[in-house]
């Protein structure tokens, strides 16, 4: 087997191993764990939940907070428990003056934006109850949610849990939202079973909650605050767990345009990510969890795209040493790529065509997440992502 031959299989193992490969693994070792292994969840009752502060940051979401405040007041959990407290640094269309309006808010606002993550570095040490929980001014809990979420907690080695993000489905959807619906029910799926192996790799800033205790200051350029926060728990020997029973939910973004944009956001602060926490890397140290974490997250936001990239051109001079004819692996390997590609070209051509047919967007939005990664990459490394963040416009319900 000459040089090219070897290369491809590392470069199709890689991107086997990162998007179905690690997935089939997963789910293995976890049916094998359950039959060594019985479930000792336990329940709590009600005279013993902790004192809970729900901290929502946001920057101009006036249109959001009635409801948001309408859904936090019908959650299931004692009301003279659960502090309800807001930060609103930087908003000056009026979110901070109609949350003056509810009494039972406590209202943190500054003048000045300095971006998320420097709002909640400064009220954090105002939070006085031992679990706090984080969730976005847009989002809907379910009513059960915080239950849920404190029920994780008995058990002591639990540091972070992570809430369910629900994409909102229609029976058509244009390319963003069938897309990242698709996508985030696999994803889902994957973190899961991650918690049920040993812990989730990361928490969903819709919804995650940590013990107050384990939240450090995060330094303030920060690009994913709530994958650091639940990172950097972990990395003091705690887990992440993943309770599906506690879910946000919100709609798609509004286009691919808008999804690209979060997409590239997401991409340059999971590599910024991947340099802070670097300590995560060493197998030695952190075992499984080092395992589960380059499987499921560095290998995404690092060497697999570029390795998607790689091939192409590699598996076409296999086929042009060989001959561009004939039916051999190589050959179909590499015209099955182009109609991949050719496939993401029709959902590109389809994006503002809503359609009940969703698996013609999949190509399509297999090629944005990947291209995401390529422009955040060159984003982090030119410095131009700002940490004040400019929320990606949201689909409407129709």
């Amino acid at each position: 087997m000459d040089t090219l031959k070897i290369l491809f299989w590392i470069l199709l193992f890689i991107i086997v191993y990162t998007y179905i490969g690690y997935g089939i693994l997963l789910y293995a070792m976890v049916k094998i764990k359950r039959l060594f292994s019985k479930d000792c969840s336990a329940s709590v009752a009600l005279n013993e939940f902790p004192e809970v502060t729900l901290m929502i940051p946001a920057y101009n979401e006036r249109n959001y907070v009635r409801q948001k405040m309408e859904n936090t007041m019908h959650l299931n959990y004692p009301k003279d428990k659960l502090k309800v407290v807001w930060v609103t640094d930087g908003s000056n269309d009026g979110t901070n003056t109609l949350l003056e309006t509810y009494d039972n808010v406590q209202l943190f606002h500054s003048n000045e934006r300095k971006g998320k993550i420097n709002a909640m570095n400064r009220v954090m040490p105002h939070v006085k109850t031992p679990l706090v929980v984080f969730s976005d001014a847009n989002t809907d809990l379910g009513e059960d949610s915080i239950m849920h979420i404190v029920n994780c907690f008995n058990d002591k080695k639990v540091g972070c849990v992570s809430g369910e993000k629900r994409i909102v489905n229609r029976d058509s959807d244009v390319a963003a939202g069938a897309g990242e619906g698709l996508y985030w029910k696999y994803e889902s799926k994957l973190k899961k079973w991650d918690a049920e192996l040993y812990s989730a790799v990361g928490a969903a800033g819709e919804l995650f909650a940590i013990r107050t205790e384990l939240y450090n200051e995060v330094e303030p350029d920060t690009i994913l605050d709530d994958f650091i926060i639940s990172l950097r728990v972990a990395q003091k020997g705690y887990t992440i767990q993943y309770n599906p029973e506690a879910y946000a939910i919100e709609t798609a973004s509004a286009n691919v345009k808008e999804e690209l944009k979060r997409k590239i956001r997401i991409s340059a602060g999971g590599i910024q990510s991947v340099v802070r926490l670097r300590s995560l890397l060493n197998i030695f140290k952190y075992g499984l969890f080092s395992f589960q974490y380059i499987s499921h997250r560095v290998l995404r936001w690092t060497i697999t795209p570029l390795c998607l990239l790689l091939i192409i051109p590699v598996s076409f001079l296999i086929i042009y040493q060989d001959g561009l004819t004939g039916f051999g692996f190589y050959n179909v390997f590499f015209w099955l790529q182009l109609i991949m590609y050719l496939g993401a070209l029709l959902g590109w051509l389809l994006e503002s065509n809503a359609t009940s047919i969703k698996v013609l967007f999949i190509p399509y939005y297999f090629f944005i997440m990947n291209l995401s990664v390529v422009l955040g990459f060159i984003r982090f490394i030119g410095d131009n992502q700002s940490v004040n963040w400019e929320r990606a416009k949201r689909a409407t319900i129709r």
